[in-house]
């Protein structure tokens, strides 16, 4: 059988509405589906470093299947290219250019104070409050590249209306890379309007194991 790790967003959960959907459709259709807790109980220590760990235990050394919502499909994009037993990839309006973006969102002044402080605080949407964020999420995140080189089979699915990581990004990472197919469809950065078109390609994407 199939092993899928759901990879979640950013403040967001296994328990989010996305993530449920996914586990009950797939399941439903004989894929065995995991979703790890990528902050693993400390939201405020999130680190680039510390989610791959946690997306490494939960796979074991074994070949499994990774969909990735934001920044859970940047984290995909990152496991895929440094282990090459991950089978396929689903990325759903991947957050590459994590960093980058960041300081473009807050600014230099906030980031700055972001690392002085040590801490910012952010809406945890899983939690539904506010909690505090470390910079070491920032500071690690620079360690990693905004484009990883994936080279297994690859679909994407990105909102052209989305505000929050720009469809361009997903666009320049499918640019020249055949083992990528990049699905444009209308909607915003959360894509729930289109869950069951989603869905539909992903198990089609699994079945066919190629774009």
């Amino acid at each position: 059988m199939t092993r899928i790790l759901y990879l979640h967003g950013f403040a967001s959960s296994p328990a989010s509405s996305k993530a449920r959907f996914f586990r009950e459709r797939l399941t439903s259709a004989g894929f065995a589906v995991e979703i790890p807790d990528l902050a693993a109980g400390d939201f405020e220590g999130l680190t680039i470093t510390g989610q791959l760990d946690v997306i490494a235990g939960a796979a074991a050394g074994e070949p499994v299947t990774l969909i990735g919502s934001s920044m859970g499909g940047y984290l995909a994009a990152l496991y895929a290219a440094r282990r090459a037993e991950t089978a396929r990839v689903v990325l759903m309006a991947p957050a590459f250019g994590f960093v980058r973006r960041w300081r473009e969102r807050l600014g230099e002044a906030a980031v700055e104070e972001w690392k002085r402080t040590g801490a910012l605080e952010v809406f945890h949407y899983g939690e539904e409050r506010t909690c505090k964020l470390g910079y070491g999420l920032l500071k690690d995140g620079e360690r990693y590249e905004v484009y990883p080189e994936v080279t297994q089979p690859c679909l994407i699915f990105h909102g052209v209306h989305d505000d929050v990581v720009p469809a361009q990004y997903s666009r320049d990472f499918a640019a020249g890379r055949s083992n990528v197919r990049l699905e444009l469809v209308d909607s915003g950065h959360d894509l729930l309007n289109v869950l069951e078109a989603m869905a539909d390609g992903v198990e089609a994407f699994l079945d066919s194991g190629s774009v």
